[in-house]
């Protein structure tokens, strides 16, 4: 656990926020019911939203470690239930080799990795408290495990698998403990279908006739990928996790085991629970299948693995295995867990290009901040990425001046990767905004002029205010402007006919960093900078 602490809190180590979690930063830093209780994604997010705003008004907005902290101590707690509950029935060595196999789950870098899924995490972690506290079997240990639920749905829907394995635990035990105990699962779901009735039923989803009819594909899909995650058998590209030829043969045997096992000795109390929360959570997952929503997506593997290891350990109940087949079994585990750095790796990388993005779109809207229209959003062609849709100028620059900044200062966007200073230029270039008009007509020019020769020309440096191009006769050309990138041009005019006149005005903002002006040709074309 300390080591995978260390792996983890380094990995995410000067990140910063990525997609939903613009979401409750922007959208929902006051506490009001409304933004409390409305739906994210049909989810209900009631704990997830109270940590953003503790988060926010504790630390502010310039880093995200804070959350990244308490989402990876709710990994290690999560872990640590695993082991409990894998050494009541398997041993410690056992139980270990399963703990560290979810520990090290490279695959599912989104949620080992991003605060926002501290929703996911923290409804596995309190489900699982209550699945161990109905064990105890005992009416005290009923009262943790309702109060357990409710939080494991506070975090997430994903509590609700959690509430149909707690139901499925008291029914199989009524015969000697009566159904006294159904409170401990009717009162959780009494709450949440409050909520769905105020709020959630406001949420879109995607549940359509056809994602009923093939969520047995999609459940086998889920169970396959996270069975090669589990294992590390799957590959990883972008953001989800690649599908391998090993994750089918494994669920047969796994199926192939619990039909021997239920034969020769017949199941184990556990078992039902935990299978009834796997098929709840890929079920209800299927119906709102959707681009983003694949089975085998990285944010769905660390629950479909959490899930096949308690199912898994549930068979192997009663198991003793020898010294060899300890050692061997541990030999694995540490292979296992040494491939399944790679993806989280990978995953570490796509979340430092996201990371350069959003500090140097965000650093132009700042840099913007006296002209930028308040409704201005980032769209994908100038940001460079998908996921920052959340942010708008206006909410974005008043948190700014309430909790500190993510961005990238000036001196550091300057120093930044050059793909965040392109798309920095590409924003700061529509937030200001620059306006390029050209015409046909010849007006007198004002202030100084420069007359460009031969067909290549050193950049010009431009201040705020009118330029105007007068292209010369020729062939046709084109006007590029940069400013913080160095290898490329990233504004560029497209063709302009020769003998043209092109006004280019730029905004004055908080810097004094020029503006780079190249034309191309540059024969017979003369600039004057207002």
């Amino acid at each position: 656990m300390a080591a995978a602490a260390a792996v983890l809190l380094d990995y995410g180590s000067g990140l910063t926020f990525f997609q939903d979690s613009w979401e409750f930063l922007m959208q929902r830093r006051d506490p009001s019911v409304a933004t409390l209780l409305d739906p994210h994604n049909e989810h209900i997010v009631l704990l997830p939203v109270l940590i953003s705003q503790g988060s926010l008004r504790l630390f502010g907005m310039d880093s995200q470690t804070p959350e990244l902290v308490l989402l990876v101590a709710l990994l290690l707690v999560t872990t640590g239930l695993v082991f409990v509950y894998a050494q009541r029935r398997l041993g410690p060595w056992p139980a270990l080799f399963a703990a560290a196999l979810l520990l090290f789950l490279g695959p599912a870098w989104q949620d080992m990795l991003w605060p926002f899924q501290v929703g996911f995490i923290g409804s596995a972690m309190f489900g699982l408290a209550m699945l161990l506290a109905l064990e105890n079997d005992d009416e005290r240990w009923d009262l943790a495990a309702c109060g357990f639920l409710a939080l494991s749905i506070a975090f997430s829907s994903l509590g609700i698998a959690f509430a149909v394995a707690c139901a499925v635990d008291v029914l199989q035990r009524r015969r000697g403990r009566g159904l006294r105990r159904a409170y401990v699962f009717g009162l959780p779901l009494l709450l949440y279908a409050g909520w769905y009735a105020g709020w959630g039923h406001e949420a879109d989803n995607s549940l359509t006739a056809h994602h009923v009819l093939v969520s047995p594909r999609y459940v086998w899909e889920g169970l396959t990928a996270s069975l090669d995650s589990l294992l590390a058998l799957g590959t990883i590209s972008d953001e989800v996790v690649g599908r391998s030829k090993w994750g089918a043969p494994l669920l047969i045997a796994l199926l192939a085991l619990a039909a021997y096992r239920g034969f020769r000795r017949g199941f184990f109390a556990g078992l039902w629970p935990a299978v009834a929360a796997a098929a709840t959570f890929w079920f209800l997952a299927a119906f709102n299948q959707g681009p983003g929503r694949e089975p085998y997506s990285s944010r769905y593997i660390y629950i479909g693995g959490f899930f096949a290891l308690l199912i898994a350990v549930n068979l192997l109940q009663g198991v003793k295995l020898n010294r060899w087949a300890l050692l061997a079994a541990a030999a694995a585990t540490v292979t296992i867990a040494g491939f399944n750095l790679v993806p989280l790796r990978e995953g570490r990388d796509f979340f430092d290009e996201q990371t350069v993005l959003t500090r140097s779109d965000l650093a132009a809207i700042e840099i913007a901040d006296r002209t930028v229209e308040p409704a201005f959003r980032l769209s994908p062609e100038a940001a460079g990425t998908l996921f920052l849709n959340e942010i708008e100028a206006g909410e974005y620059l008043q948190a700014v001046d309430e909790y500190g900044s993510p961005a990238y200062s000036p001196a550091a966007l300057a120093a930044a990767p050059e793909e965040g200073r392109v798309h920095a230029d590409l924003v700061l270039a529509n937030a200001l905004p620059l306006t390029i008009e050209t015409g046909s007509s010849d007006p007198p020019p004002r202030g100084e002029c420069v007359r460009l020769g031969g067909s290549a020309s050193a950049p010009l440096a431009l201040r705020p205010g009118v330029t105007t191009i007068e292209l010369g006769p020729g062939a046709a050309g084109r006007i590029r402007l940069r400013r913080f990138a160095e290898r490329e041009y990233p504004l560029d005019s497209g063709a302009i006919q020769p003998g043209s006149t092109t006004r280019l005005y730029i905004p004055r903002d908080r810097l004094q960093r020029p503006w780079r002006l190249l034309v191309e040709p540059a024969q017979g074309t003369r600039v004057c900078r207002g």
